[in-house]
């Protein structure tokens, strides 16, 4: 990464226009930073209100001792409330968190140039619309760029700073230094559909969905498969309530719409229904769960205690999840090994004859040269307190609960689910690494900027870069043929940009 050149950060006044939940955080960073700060609504009394309750946060992080008293005094000071826009033409940046509609926007800042002068750097937090087209209006779109702040502000680090088709060099530098000088880490990133985090992280929610609307298990048991076997923070439906099922499902839709209707970010038909029917998750008393007063969310379905087996066989490479081996062994189970240790289709062998294999994108039920069982993938088999497990039609009972003893005596619950292609954190997983190495290859954003965005932005266990790097290209690429081969709708067709890396890894194996 660049040096940043904190010569070039904004030191002067920061407006802020646009005084609701996001207007009022980028202000307090703003103002905790050191800046003179205006707010301006174009609400009657709202600009006061607002500079009221950042004056009240500021008492509580006295209160909590992240901030001295002198601190907060000098702070408010420096805090005022615009009742017009001609009041903020000392700005040196203008950051506006108003309603997310591009003529709303346009406007706002047709009427700001008015008033500001010509190096005041103007810049937009919206998350859905594209910065180019809130820029196509102004007389100078070069000093305009995004600066997108995660919510809540003052706590998130992340920052995506945004250059649009018609941005300066110097301003997109003079944002991400400025981010930086915030305390913030900011990410540089081109306009284009969701920039990063909104774009590589529509699979998490997707792929969720698509495994509910196809029965194949409920929201809680795809909550704990993703939290306890794959180590995301939440789950999609439980992070989808906190969000806002409005919210969430106008991103996707957004970016879906905006990507001209490409199959690979089709939105939802069932979160769809929940957002006509008011069920918007946590705000609204109900979304996939229930959140009244003592409500809790239902409980994954898991498996009851089974036996575990003996003795287990273990022919070839079982891929990335190869330490099982090792956790088998250390758990007292006898393990033999059978057949060519590089073979990337490995298996686990049970007593009565069931083969465990980690999903490779397909069904098992579609494998008939045995009674097949297939496991997800966890991003770590040691840490995973869940394994979850998709049985072939052809599978017995007693099989089953060979699979699943196996697993409990590793110390994992067990979650058993319909036979469904790529199971949960497999298709998941796939797909957030391809979406992200596309747009790496597409130019939005460099490999660590997009690692960074979605560890910092949406909390992720690591970065798609690097998981592409632990599973392997092949691996993946093997994964998303086959999603392809079971959903021929192009929305599992792998990039060129994964194929071209699945390529070299091969010549290098």
């Amino acid at each position: 990464m660049s040096a940043i050149d904190r010569s070039s950060t904004v030191t002067g006044t920061v407006a802020v226009v646009g005084t609701g939940t996001m207007g009022q955080g980028i202000a307090q960073v703003a103002l905790v930073a050191g800046h003179p700060v205006r707010l301006y609504d174009a609400a009657p009394g709202r600009a006061a209100e607002a500079a009221a309750s950042i004056a009240a946060r500021l008492d509580r992080l006295v209160e909590k001792g992240r901030l001295t008293a002198a601190d907060r005094d000098a702070a408010r000071a420096r805090l005022h409330p615009a009742r017009a826009l001609a009041e903020l033409a000392d700005a040196e940046l203008v950051i506006e968190a108003v309603v997310e509609d591009l003529a709303v926007k346009q406007k706002l800042f047709t009427e700001l140039e008015e008033f500001v002068g010509d190096a005041c750097l103007l810049a937009t937090n919206t998350s859905s619309l594209s910065v180019t087209a809130v820029a196509g209006a102004l007389r100078t779109p070069g000093r305009f760029i995004g600066l997108h702040f995660f919510n809540p502000a003052p706590l998130l680090p992340l920052v995506e700073v945004v250059r649009g088709s018609a941005t300066d060099e110097a301003a997109a530098a003079r944002a991400y230094a400025t981010a930086a000088a915030w305390g913030k880490t900011p990410v540089r990133c081109a306009d284009t559909p969701g920039f990063i985090v909104n774009r590589v992280a529509r699979p998490f929610y997707a792929e969720a969905f698509r495994v509910y609307e196809e029965r194949a298990a409920d929201p809680a048991t795809i909550d704990a498969a993703l939290r306890e076997s794959g180590g995301f923070k939440m789950g999609p439906f439980e992070l989808t309530d906190l969000i806002g099922q409005d919210v969430n499902e106008a991103v996707t839709r957004s970016v879906w719409e905006s990507f001209f209707h490409d199959p690979k970010f089709t939105p939802s038909l069932a979160q769809r229904r929940l957002v006509e029917s008011g069920l918007h998750g946590r705000k609204s008393g109900r979304g996939w769960y229930g959140h009244g007063a003592g409500a809790a969310p239902p409980a994954p379905h898991t498996a009851e205690s089974c036996r575990a087996p003996r003795e287990v066989t273990i022919e070839g490479s079982l891929g990335p999840a190869d330490v099982l081996r090792e956790l088998i062994e250390e758990a007292g189970i006898k393990v033999v090994r059978d057949g060519d240790p590089a073979d990337r289709k490995g298996r686990i062998e049970l007593p009565g004859g069931a083969l465990l294999r980690l999903s490779d994108g397909g069904a098992a039920s579609d494998d008939e040269s045995g009674t097949y069982i297939h496991f997800d993938l966890s991003l770590d088999y040691r840490a995973a307190t869940r394994i979850v497990l998709a049985p072939a039609d052809s599978a017995a009972p007693e099989d089953v609960d060979e699979a699943i003893g196996l697993f409990q005596a590793l110390g994992k619950q067990v979650s058993v689910i319909d036979d469904v292609p790529g199971m949960i954190v497999v298709r998941t997983v796939a797909m957030i690494v391809d979406f992200a190495l596309d747009a790496v290859a597409r130019g939005v954003a460099g490999p660590e900027d997009v690692d960074t965005a979605m560890r910092l932005g949406v909390n992720y266990p690591g970065g798609p870069l690097e998981w592409a790097g632990r599973l392997g290209a092949t691996w993946l690429e093997c994964v998303l043929d086959a999603l392809h081969y079971a959903y021929p709708t192009g929305r599992y067709g792998a990039s060129p940009a994964l194929r071209r890396r699945a390529a070299a890894e091969r010549k290098v194996l």
